[in-house]
C-alpha cells in the first residue's frame, strides 16, 4: 500500500510538472510572438533546469549527522520557473514568478560548504510543489535626459531608461538578484554549479530555505557606477521557511558600490559589497565554552548581529575569455543564519567560448575556490557541534578546497546541455573525509 501510494502521489506531481511546463510555454510563446509589435508593454519568460549528480565512494573513517554520504549517490534537482512582467503606470514595472521545484541536492545539501548543486539552495523538500517566487515592484525616477537601452531578459522588460536614475524595489525577491552579480560566474542555470563560485561564500545573505526574502530595495545608477541598498526579512530560524516578523530586530542590511572601467579597450567590473544582519542567532564561543549547552548553538541563541565584506571581479580579457574572482570574509562570531558556513571565500576562474571551435554559443568555465572558518567556528565544528550544513562529529580542520570545470553545449538557441566535474578537498573543512568527487549533467531550457 505504502509503495502504491508513493507511485501515485509521484505521478501526481510529474503531472504538475507537466501542466505546469505546458502553461508556461503558452505564456513564453504569446510574449516570443508579440515581441516584434510591442516589446516594451509586457514580457514573459520561462526557464527549466534539471540537473543529476552523482558521486562514488570516498574516504570516511567516521560521520556525522551532517556528513557528505561515504557511499556512492544520485540525486536529480529540478526547477522550473515563468517570469512575468508589465508596466503599472509610467517608469514602474510589476514581476511576479511563480516556480515549481522538486528533488534535491546529494545527502540532503549537506556535507560541504561549498555545495556541488547551486540549484538546490531553492528546494525545501524533495516532493514537486509550486510556490511564488517573487513579486514585486520597480518604480525608476528619472535624473537625467540621456537614456540607454535595456535589452529584455528574466525580469527585464525591453525599454529605454534614464542613463542617470533612481529605483525603488519593494517586494519579494532574492538579494542576489541586484547584489554581488558577475557575467562569468552568478547563475548554476547555465555557469558553474557550485555554491563558491554563483555567490560569495562568506556573504551570508538573508533569505528563506528557497533563496527568497521580502524587503526594500534602493539602488542610484550611472552609466558607468552605481550604488544599491537593501533592507530585507531575516528566516526566524536558521535557513528555514519563515521569516521573523519582529523587524525591528531582525534585518539584513547591504551596500554595493558597482563601478565600470576599460582595461586595455577591454571591459571590467568590480564590486565592493558590506553587509549588516541582525538575527536571532547563536554564539559560537558561548556554545563551546559552556558545557550546560551540549555544544548546541541553538541553546544560545539571541538577538545578534553578523557583519562582513566581499570584493568582485571580472574582466574580459578578449571577447571570448574573461576571467573572475570574489573574495569574502566575516566575523564568523554568530551562526550562519543563511546562506552557507563559510567565513573566508576565495574563488577565481575563467569562462571560455567556444568560437575558436566553431562552437560560439558553447562556454567552457574553470574555477578554484578555497573556503575557511573563523576561530571561533572551527572550535565549534571541531568540538563536536553542527550547523545546518556541515557538522562531521570532529573535526581534522583544513580549508575547503574545490575545483570546477563545465562544458555548456547549445543545442539550439533555447536548449543546453552541459557536463560537470568538481573535486572538494577537505568536504566541510575535515582532512580526515574526502576528497569528494560529483559529476553533474544539466538539462536547461528558457524561451
Amino acid at each position: 500500500m505504502k509503495r502504491t501510494s508513493s507511485s501515485k502521489a509521484k505521478a501526481e506531481h510529474l503531472l504538475y510538472f507537466f501542466v505546469f511546463q505546458l502553461f508556461c510555454l503558452i505564456c513564453g510563446y504569446q510574449a516570443w510572438a508579440d515581441e516584434k509589435v510591442s516589446p516594451e508593454s509586457y514580457s514573459a519568460h520561462l526557464q527549466a533546469t534539471v540537473l543529476p549528480q552523482y558521486h562514488p565512494e570516498m574516504i570516511s573513517p567516521y560521520s556525522g549527522v551532517n556528513s557528505l554520504a561515504s557511499s556512492k549517490q544520485v540525486q536529480t534537482s529540478i526547477t522550473s520557473t515563468l517570469f512575468l512582467g508589465t508596466h503599472l503606470w509610467k517608469n514602474s514595472e510589476i514581476y511576479f514568478d511563480p516556480e515549481m521545484t522538486g528533488g534535491g541536492g546529494l545527502s540532503g545539501a549537506h556535507g560541504a560548504a561549498g555545495f556541488s548543486n547551486g540549484e538546490t539552495y531553492r528546494i525545501d523538500t524533495a516532493s514537486l510543489k509550486l510556490k511564488m517566487a517573487r513579486l514585486y515592484l520597480r518604480q525608476y525616477f528619472r535624473l537625467s535626459e540621456d537614456s540607454e537601452k535595456i535589452e529584455t531578459d528574466e525580469n527585464q522588460l525591453a525599454e529605454e531608461l534614464p542613463a542617470q536614475r533612481l529605483s525603488v524595489v519593494v517586494g519579494t525577491f532574492s538579494l542576489n538578484d541586484f547584489f554581488d552579480n558577475n557575467q562569468y560566474a552568478h547563475n548554476p542555470r547555465t555557469q558553474f554549479m557550485n555554491w563558491s563560485f554563483m555567490d560569495n561564500g562568506a556573504w551570508d545573505y538573508a533569505a528563506d530555505t528557497r533563496g527568497y526574502t521580502w524587503g526594500l530595495m534602493l539602488e542610484y545608477h550611472r552609466p558607468e557606477w552605481s550604488i544599491r541598498f537593501a533592507s530585507v526579512m531575516e528566516p526566524a530560524e536558521a535557513n528555514q521557511l519563515g521569516l521573523d516578523r519582529q523587524i525591528d530586530k531582525a534585518q539584513g542590511n547591504n551596500l554595493e558600490f558597482e563601478y565600470h572601467y576599460e582595461a586595455g579597450m577591454h571591459p571590467g567590473v568590480a564590486r565592493i559589497l558590506t553587509y549588516l544582519n541582525h538575527a536571532h542567532m547563536g554564539s559560537y564561543s558561548q556554545a563551546t565554552l559552556d558545557p550546560l549547552n551540549g555544544v548546541d548553538i541553538t541553546q544560545t541563541r539571541a538577538y545578534r548581529t553578523k557583519y562582513g565584506f566581499g570584493l568582485n571581479f571580472e574582466q574580459e580579457i578578449t571577447p571570448v575569455l574573461g576571467l573572475f574572482s570574489r573574495i569574502g570574509w566575516n566575523d564568523g562570531s554568530n551562526e550562519t543564519w543563511a546562506f552557507t558556513e563559510i567565513d573566508r571565500a576565495f574563488s577565481v576562474g575563467a569562462s571560455l567560448k567556444g568560437t575558436h571551435w566553431q562552437r560560439e554559443a558553447d562556454v567552457l568555465g574553470i574555477g578554484l575556490a578555497i573556503n575557511a572558518l573563523s576561530e571561533d567556528h572551527l572550535r565549534y565544528l571541531g568540538a563536536g557541534g553542527n550547523g545546518f550544513i556541515v557538522g562531521d562529529s570532529r573535526l581534522n580542520y583544513r580549508p575547503e578546497e574545490i575545483l570546477e570545470t563545465y562544458y555548456s553545449y547549445q543545442l539550439r538557441k533555447e536548449i543546453a546541455l552541459s557536463v560537470d566535474a568538481q573535486l572538494i578537498n577537505h568536504p566541510a573543512y575535515n582532512a580526515d573525509r574526502g576528497p569528494a568527487q560529483i559529476y553533474s549533467a544539466r538539462f536547461h531550457f528558457e524561451i
